[in-house]
């Protein structure tokens, strides 16, 4: 029988750097992961993937890093190809990377929906498609993506459609990499209390979004928190194998189907 646990094994994060990303790295760490490859995109991210290096290196667990723009196919590709190298095959592959753009149709433009498409939707399939390549058998493989996939709200066009196409990866990917015993996922937090979700709201939505889950109350900030998204992570990429093709929504009652 396969061995489904964290201890001994090697993983890829995508945004590992800092917010949700760096906190799944440092908990895989803190369970016995043997390696991480943690991906960051810019140079003004280094700092903070530094000291996510020195906290993986704390709990005991080898740590690279890797800068990389992966709205390029050929850089998913080669991230897979550098995290191979410096500490081989990953068993977990997971994919935090996204951009939010809050507005209306009207006024979006050509540039911004391009840039939304690239990000959110042909970064996360270039990701699947090189993990599918990449992954161990038995591997786990986890997309990022938003609640707001079960929202009926106005302004989020670009960032919900570009994330709902991640759905159809899913699935798919499931189908096609579960002969190895790759069990693949999306996860759909909630709006998360970090620099992420600030800076697209105004004062008066960020008020609406901490009341707005069923659940707000018993959150010291209304919202999503990261602490509350991670243990769900891990167990999807450990005892939860056997959930595989399906989007996870982790948001307190903010939205559901």
């Amino acid at each position: 029988m396969a061995d489904h646990g964290i201890t001994g094994k090697t993983v890829l994060i995508a945004g590992g750097a800092k917010n949700l990303g760096g906190l799944i790295a440092r908990d895989l760490a803190a369970q016995g992961a043997r390696a991480i490859a943690i991906h960051y995109n810019s140079d003004a991210t280094r700092p903070e993937a530094e000291r996510t290096l020195a906290d993986i290196r704390a709990a005991g667990a080898q740590a690279v890093a890797f800068q990389a723009d992966l709205t390029q196919a050929g850089a998913n590709a080669a991230l897979f190809a550098d995290t191979i190298a410096a500490i081989g095959r990953p068993d977990i592959a997971i994919n935090t990377v996204g951009r939010v753009l809050k507005k209306p149709i009207l006024e979006t433009s050509e540039a911004e929906f391009d840039s939304m498409v690239a990000i959110n939707t042909r970064a996360a399939y270039f990701f699947i498609k090189e993990a599918g390549l990449h992954l161990n058998d038995n591997g786990k493989l986890v997309t990022l993506v938003t609640s707001l996939l079960g929202a009926y709200t106005p302004f989020y066009s670009t960032y919900a459609g570009t994330k709902a196409a991640v759905e159809h990866f899913t699935r798919a990917a499931s189908k096609e990499f579960g002969a190895r015993g790759i069990s693949v996922n999306a996860v759909g937090p909630g709006p998360m209390d970090t620099p992420f979700f600030y800076g697209q709201e105004a004062p008066e939505a960020v008020s609406y979004h901490r009341q707005a889950a069923a659940l707000s109350a018993f959150s010291p900030t209304g919202l999503t928190d990261i602490a509350d998204v991670a243990p769900f992570i891990r167990f999807l990429v450990s005892d939860g194998w056997w959930i595989t093709g399906q989007t996870v929504l982790i948001n307190g009652g903010y939205t559901t189907r």
